[in-house]
């Protein structure tokens, strides 16, 4: 027999929403920063490889296949 479906109340739709528009928001600006230090040299934390060399880093890499 059908039965008619319960109907979630707006407040709660909104609360939802917000808490997933919130996450997300949180991660664009945690993205955006390390994009903004990785640009200016003042990463201490993100180490990228540029034509075989390791940016961001003390140490240096050999590439001798020995």
């Amino acid at each position: 027999m059908a039965v008619p479906k319960k109907h979630t109340s707006k407040s709660k739709t909104r609360v939802r929403k917000s808490i997933w528009k919130k996450k997300s928001t949180k991660k664009a600006l945690k993205a955006f920063s390390l994009a903004r230090s990785i640009l200016t040299n003042r990463s201490k934390s993100f180490y990228y490889a540029l034509n075989n060399k390791l940016f961001g880093s003390s140490e240096s890499v050999s590439t001798d296949d020995k």
